[in-house]
Formats: structure tokens, C-alpha cells, sequence
């Protein structure tokens, strides 16, 4: 993430779970729960606030906080979906956005 604004925040996290969501062909009712995870210095919303406003309501949704570690990247939104899928595990394509594609490059789509 560029900078710490709600609306940036809402714009990238809809912008990372539409992503997930077309990459790996699957719909919003596939979605059985989702963790984001954010950066400590990512403050001025929750993450989950952009998939309600994508208009997914019925899922279980909740935002954590990324261990503080000297040197790590700064603003970064993590997810991680609990899915119903017939794909295999070799199949699933796992998002980075922007510059954190850095940080699995062996993965990152």
C-alpha cells in the first residue's frame, strides 16, 4: 500500500480479494472466511471494511495485526480465504499486489 488512507485501503484490499477470487475461478459464495492481517503502521480502517462494500455480508470476516519486526515491509495487507474449491493445492493461485510481490516470489502470481 502506498499510504495509510481509508479509501486507499478499501480500494486495494477490494482490488487484492477480487483478485484471489478471479484467479483462482471462484465466486463470493465460495468464500467460507477470510483473516486479513495488516501492518502496524496501517491504522485508518479495518481491511474487512472493503468486502462489505464489495457487498459480501454473509462471510465470517476478521483483521489481526502483523508481528512489528524491524526491517519488514511496511503496508502490507495480508488475507488468508477458507474456500470451497475442487481445485488442487497446486492449482490455487496465491496474489501479491504491488510491492508485495517481493515477498514470495517462488508464488506470487
Amino acid at each position: 500500500m502506498e499510504r495509510d488512507d481509508a479509501g486507499h485501503m478499501r480500494d486495494r484490499v477490494g482490488e487484492l480479494l477480487t483478485a484471489v477470487l478471479e484467479r483462482n475461478d471462484l465466486v463470493p459464495d465460495d468464500l467460507i472466511s477470510v483473516w486479513f492481517t495488516a501492518t502496524p503502521d496501517l491504522h485508518s480502517d479495518f481491511p474487512a471494511a472493503a468486502v462489505r462494500e464489495l457487498g459480501i455480508v454473509d462471510v465470517p470476516l476478521i483483521c489481526a495485526q502483523e508481528l512489528d519486526v524491524a526491517g519488514a515491509m511496511p503496508r502490507v495487507v495480508r488475507l488468508l480465504a477458507h474456500v470451497e474449491t475442487d481445485l488442487p493445492k497446486s492449482a490455487v493461485a496465491h496474489v501479491y499486489l504491488g510491492a508485495a510481490a517481493a515477498l514470495r516470489k517462488d508464488i506470487a502470481q
